[in-house]
């Protein structure tokens, strides 16, 4: 009996230790993506995913859909966000202060890293009659929706190929995955998207009608961007998608992970650290992030580099950016 009581109150005085050791909370951290079958929102899912399986319980992130990069550069503003997946262009906008932040810039916005180019396309069926950017006056066109970045995007193609979107045309502002399949039913002749490659936003429809891409090539085009340095020209190869069979060329920017200049110092080190030594796992989980290369991720960063992620870098012995 003496025995039996004994390894009780053993017991007893374990579990009392136990419960009185502190449990450490995982920090919350959201990240804002895009349109669900975009590839913002896997940029969003699966940084979160390496950061929940290599942070030791240290963070909890959960990645979300969410409107774009405009909506993402002011959530991360207003601290709703930790994390935004932007554009290159709309982040350099934003420190700037023009364009959808004309006279109100955002001078809190900070990079991190940088993923995937994205092309700026745009689809149409093969039987829409569209065999350049000129053919879209008379059709209807989604431009994307208000607060992304590929409406901004679309804004600047046309006003260069000199198409007004309220009197040339009938302009949309559906949500990606609505204007794939608006384009399947007919409801639309074209969509633009800015996106990188492949996009299930562009294979679904290209596996239901056949579709073409547009070439974005003009000599407007490219003297927009030549004084951008978040630009490039670029080109979608052969097979990227069903009924692509011929290089099709466009100009590009690139998908960028930002934050605040609040956020802390230590939590940005940390996941960047961990996104950057595995990589690997990154490359692995989407066909648009697997020729990802560490230090091509520190190129198109448009906004001023968060300290935190600087500290990584500066480890690891590579060049930090002249941004800004």
């Amino acid at each position: 009996m003496h025995r039996i009581f004994q390894a009780f109150l053993s017991a007893t005085v374990i579990a009392l230790a136990v419960s009185a050791t502190p449990v450490r909370a995982s920090q919350d951290l959201l990240i804002g993506g895009g349109s669900v079958t975009g590839v913002y929102y896997q940029v969003a899912l699966h940084v979160c995913n390496l950061i929940n399986k290599h942070s030791d319980g240290k963070y909890n992130c959960v990645g979300r859909p969410a409107l774009g990069s405009v909506f993402n550069i002011n959530a991360v503003n207003r601290g709703l966000l930790d994390f935004g997946v932007a554009q290159s262009d709309r982040n350099f906008q934003a420190y700037k202060g023009t364009a959808d932040w004309e006279g109100n810039p955002v001078t809190g916005l900070r990079s991190v890293f940088s993923m995937h180019p994205e092309t700026v396309l745009v689809v149409t069926r093969k039987d829409s009659g569209i065999k350049m950017v000129s053919d879209l006056k008379g059709k209807r066109v989604n431009i994307g929706n208000p607060g992304s970045g590929q409406r901004g995007n679309a804004e600047d193609v046309l006003k260069i190929y000199g198409i007004d979107k309220d009197k040339d045309m009938q302009s949309e502002g559906l949500q990606q995955h609505d204007a794939s399949r608006a384009l399947v039913d007919r409801k639309i002749d074209a969509f633009f998207y800015t996106v990188g490659n492949p996009s299930a936003a562009i294979e679904e429809p290209a596996n239901s009608t056949d579709i073409t891409l547009v070439p974005v090539n003009s000599k407007g085009i490219k003297e927009f961007i030549s004084d951008k340095p978040f630009y490039v020209m670029t080109a979608i190869k052969p097979g990227t998608y069903k009924g692509v069979d011929k290089p099709v060329e466009t100009f590009a920017v690139k998908a960028t992970v930002v934050a605040s200049a609040e956020a802390s110092e230590q939590m940005i080190y940390d996941v960047t650290k961990i996104i950057f030594e595995n990589i690997d796992e990154l490359r692995a989980s989407h066909a648009a992030f697997k020729n990802l290369e560490p230090q091509e991720m520190l190129g198109g960063l448009s906004a001023p580099l968060h300290p935190g992620a600087a500290k990584y870098y500066k480890e690891r012995g590579w060049k930090l950016p002249s941004t800004l």
